[in-house]
């Protein structure tokens, strides 16, 4: 393996710690800090958010180097495309410090998210076309062009960003939930940007540049967080994922597999919300990670618990071509499915040892 992903990650990672130190100054004096309710925010003291800054700042600093010394002008992400990535995550640095600083209401915060979706479509960035695991036949997406942007494939691009931008900002409730499992999908992605069927040095770089910043975060995001993600670190995330997905080669398979689990998670209480005629982006305690807590699970546990599925799955990604990944999407859906059952039959009866329990005080 090449000595320059290795300084990569190692720049990232301590300039991403250095940066959270320096942000979390910053933030307690402006008084940027989230405060806990005791329903869904859990820690002790108020704790400062802005994360996303030292997240995004080193990702650009390492970036920005590894370009100017040539390691990123030559591979299959052009200048503009790149800019339009750094451009994106810029936009969303600027919503988030407004969000955590203003709270700002769901309409009044998708604007961001959605100008740096739009950025990246108009870079270059293409889904170029979509394959039937089945057949083997190649769906071409970049045919019909508008204003010199393919169509079919800008909407896959800004539809997936969006989706994915979204995943792990809901995803974001517990101390390094959206930052443990966004490095390990980096990490992921690196290594299948380097498998002998992809052979992307360059997307492999940005990865890793990537990973080593939310590892630097972590560790002071992770139990007990001396700082949060906030709302830019918290859609940066999957705004990257999203990005680094498809400048792989186009393998949206591959990192729905490895952020399966947050994925089904975010889609379920999407559509219970809705269903019960909610906003989709309020908050609540039907993720997974909390009935995980619901069952006696304490935080750092169920964060590990999800690591380790996130693991497992993304691990099988790149040994797995399109059928195999199929499969192993519908074993996802089996397995998240058991777990969610498994979780609803174990608080039911804790429920009941502990109404029981109750019950038997009050009689003696």
């Amino acid at each position: 393996m090449r000595i320059e992903f290795f300084v990569a990650f190692a720049l990232a990672f301590f300039t991403s710690l250095f940066l959270t130190f320096a942000v979390s100054r910053f933030a307690v004096r402006r008084q940027i800090v989230d405060l806990p309710d005791g329903e869904r925010r859990f820690h002790k003291q108020a704790t400062p958010t802005l994360g996303g800054l030292a997240v995004y700042f080193s990702f650009l600093a390492v970036t920005l180097v590894m370009l100017f010394t040539g390691y990123l002008t030559d591979g299959n992400i052009p200048l503009r495309q790149l800019l339009g990535i750094l451009a994106g995550g810029l936009v969303l640095m600027l919503g988030g410090y407004l969000d955590d600083r203003y709270r700002l209401s769901p309409v009044q915060s998708v604007p961001f998210p959605i100008a740096a979706s739009l950025l990246v479509v108009f870079s270059g960035i293409q889904a170029v076309s979509v394959h039937n695991p089945f057949s083997g036949a190649v769906l071409q997406l970049d045919n019909i062009l508008l204003y010199g942007v393919p169509l079919a494939s800008g909407l896959v691009v800004f539809l997936w960003t969006m989706g994915m931008t979204y995943t792990t900002k809901i995803l974001d409730g517990m101390d390094g939930l959206v930052t443990g499992i966004s490095a390990i999908a980096g990490i992921i992605i690196f290594g299948l940007s380097l498998t002998p069927d992809v052979q992307q040095p360059q997307t492999a770089l940005l990865a890793i540049i990537f990973a080593g910043s939310m590892l630097g975060f972590l560790i002071l995001n992770f139990y007990p967080a001396r700082i949060f993600l906030g709302e830019g670190g918290s859609t940066f995330a999957g705004f990257m994922l999203a990005i680094l997905a498809i400048v792989s080669g186009g393998k949206i398979a591959t990192a729905i597999l490895v952020m399966g689990i947050p994925v089904l998670d975010t889609a379920w209480v999407i559509m219970l919300r809705l269903f019960n005629r909610q906003s989709p982006f309020k908050g609540d305690r039907r993720h997974l990670h909390y009935k995980l807590m619901d069952v006696g699970l304490s935080e750092p546990q169920a964060v590990l618990f999800l690591y380790a599925l996130t693991g497992i799955f993304g691990v099988s990604a790149l040994f797995l071509q399109s059928l195999g990944k199929l499969i192993a999407l519908g074993i996802l859906v089996l397995v998240m499915t058991a777990i969610i059952l498994g979780l609803f039959v174990a608080y039911k009866i804790r429920q009941s040892r502990n109404s029981a329990d109750g019950t038997g005080k009050n009689q003696t």
